[in-house]
């Protein structure tokens, strides 16, 4: 696994911004070496703000959308279309206004999907899901994506895997129901952190003050289990993208100038 980077940009608007540009650069690149790309999505405020100003950049039609797979790395576990799920806002930030192949945005199913009301049904399912597209050469049951988005929390949890919750232990599962979640909603799917680790490129993204402990923790040797984020690392980079806020207590070995 790789060593942690970090960029610290002066405000969420020009971080989203920013790793839009990013996004555009990594996707177009992929998709030359070898005619596709993979992207795990991330909701929350800077995950939702980043595909804003993807939807909003002349750039974005530098991608051939038809050739894009997409996945989140977790799900509110609610009714389809619900306002707080995660493809709820991706579609209205970005997806519904770009040329996707709708076979190939993989969402996880809802509370009231295929399988009812039943978040361990859903998690296995997209297991399924991230199984079947896995190749030979990604040697596992989760293909090797380009890019994987992580929001972190304040106490350091990413996806939807909290400090010390069963989630954070799982080596065998790709994706897990994740119940009594600390923060609303309680029911979520989740990729798990040994799913995560099979991306090449993984970025953590958060913006504040009241992030900046955990983020300083996560790259100063916090153990997984009690700070979930530290374990977020991915096969080629694992990319931290910061505001100022949350970079002011990260060790100046990590932190770079401010961009």
């Amino acid at each position: 696994m790789t060593e942690a980077q970090v960029v610290v940009h002066h405000g969420g608007d020009v971080l989203a911004a920013a790793t839009a540009a990013r996004l555009v650069t990594r996707i177009v690149d992929a998709q030359s070496a070898r005619g596709w790309a993979s992207v795990v999505l991330t909701g929350g405020r800077t995950g939702t703000a980043v595909l804003e100003q993807l939807r909003a950049s002349p750039a974005r039609d530098a991608i051939d959308w038809g050739r894009v797979d997409l996945y989140w790395g977790d799900e509110r576990f609610l009714p389809a279309g619900d306002p707080e799920r995660n493809e709820t806002q991706a579609r209205a930030a970005l997806l519904d206004h770009v040329p996707v192949d709708p076979a190939r945005v993989h969402a996880v199913e809802p509370s009231d999907g295929r399988f009812g009301d039943d978040p361990e049904a859903a998690a296995d399912a997209y297991a399924d899901v991230l199984a079947a597209a896995a190749q030979p050469e990604d040697h596992g049951a989760v293909p090797t994506f380009d890019v994987l988005m992580l929001g972190v929390g304040e106490e350091g949890h990413v996806a939807s895997i909290f400090p010390s919750s069963p989630a954070v232990y799982e080596q065998e599962r790709t994706v897990v129901a994740v119940r009594n979640c600390p923060k609303p909603p309680p029911t979520r799917v989740s990729m798990t952190l040994p799913a995560i680790r099979r991306a090449r490129e993984v970025w953590l993204m958060t913006t504040g003050e009241a992030k900046a402990a955990a983020v300083a923790l996560a790259l100063t040797g916090a153990g997984e289990v009690s700070l979930p984020a530290a374990g977020a690392r991915g096969l080629r980079r694992s990319l931290w993208l910061l505001d100022r806020a949350a970079a002011a207590k990260v060790p100046t070995l990590f932190a770079p100038p401010t961009a």
